[in-house]
């Protein structure tokens, strides 16, 4: 499967974003899917994830009450939205889909879109 994020940019601190991944060449509703970013210099960091039917969703402590993930499997789409933004939020945001039961570890997950940069001023 082919997966293509996007929706990144630059926002004031507090703002909102949402993030878009669209899956293509596979059986989308049979993935789990997830966020992930990275800021310079760390690791990948595990954000959110959800079921394939959508009825369960995991977060991160760091993005939990700001953060919420949904999916449409008829749009064959993962979402991310965003609020309440913070500078520390800065990274490149990446989505990630496998087909075993949610894992946290990138190293995990089987199918990775290309990244999109979220940028947060201060």
């Amino acid at each position: 499967v082919q997966l293509q994020a996007s929706g990144g940019g630059l926002v004031q601190a507090g703002g909102s974003l949402r993030l878009s991944c669209a899956a293509s060449g596979g059986a989308f509703s049979s993935y789990y899917m997830a966020w992930f970013r990275q800021a310079p210099g760390k690791e990948r960091e595990f954000l959110s994830a959800i079921s394939r039917s959508g009825g369960s969703t995991y977060y991160a402590d760091s993005v939990k009450g700001r953060f919420t993930i949904s999916r449409d499997n008829a749009k064959n789409t993962v979402y991310l939205q965003m609020n309440s933004l913070k500078p520390v939020d800065t990274a490149v945001y990446y989505c990630a889909g496998r087909t075993g039961n949610v894992r946290y570890g990138a190293y995990e997950y089987d199918y990775w879109g290309q990244g999109t940069l979220v940028t947060v001023s201060s």
